[in-house]
């Protein structure tokens, strides 16, 4: 199953490499982050919900961008948050 906004998900340039974490963990000196994901509306790099402080999440609460793919090395899996569906 998948849904409208993954069907029309771009890969926007990230706004900030891998190598470098969550951006909003590290400046606030935070290195507890999990794993990163990258919002396929605007390239914003966040960390996930299994870290404490769960960017991504916050990023969509805020912005209403509906979908985030995995920015994992190798992974490619995407997540819609308005329809809950998750994506290839």
């Amino acid at each position: 199953m998948t849904c409208q906004h993954l069907k029309e998900a771009t890969e926007p340039a990230p706004q900030a490499p891998y190598e470098g974490g969550c951006p909003e963990c590290v400046h606030d000196g935070h290195h507890d982050w999990v794993h990163l994901r990258l919002c396929l509306e605007c390239g914003y790099v966040g960390c996930c919900d299994s870290s404490p402080r769960r960017h991504m999440s916050a990023h969509h609460d805020e912005s209403g961008h509906p979908v985030m793919r995995s920015y994992e090395p190798g992974e490619t899996w995407k997540w819609c948050y308005v329809d809950d569906v998750l994506g290839a």
